[in-house]
């Protein structure tokens, strides 16, 4: 079962704050190389339609592809969102929404560069597609 929208969230210093006014469209665990490194492990989002998602405080982007950029706090670090340039969604990270959140992961993506130590269900395995 969904939380009911509208959900909260913040980086980890509360410079940050969100909302997320919409059902997700999709969730997924983010595995490419980018991700692991700014999460340290797996990069889990949820994907919502841009205006779905509103925002206070002062997100700083990275572009660390020609495709795509990454939302995080300039203060913290947390990594809080991914915008892919030619779409019109927004991914933000659950673990960033205060309390409870309801949702669960659709698929895994990018599970050819996922890290060697640790393992994925073989269920749970999935191609990129956009949510």
């Amino acid at each position: 079962m969904q939380r009911q929208s509208p959900m909260t969230g913040s980086c980890a210093c509360g410079t940050i704050r969100f909302a997320v006014t919409a059902p997700p469209l999709g969730t997924a665990a983010s595995h490419c190389t980018q991700c692991r490194r700014m999460s340290g492990v797996v990069w889990s989002s949820g994907c919502v339609k841009a205006p779905d998602r509103t925002t206070h405080g002062p997100v700083k982007w990275l572009a660390l592809s020609q495709t795509t950029k990454r939302g995080i706090c300039p203060d913290c670090g947390a990594f809080l969102f991914w915008k892919a340039h030619d779409e019109d969604t927004i991914s933000f990270a659950p673990g960033a929404i205060d309390g409870p959140t309801g949702l669960h992961l659709d698929k895994h993506v990018f599970t050819a560069s996922k890290g060697d130590h640790y393992l994925i269900a073989e269920a749970c395995r999935s191609a990129h597609r956009p949510c």
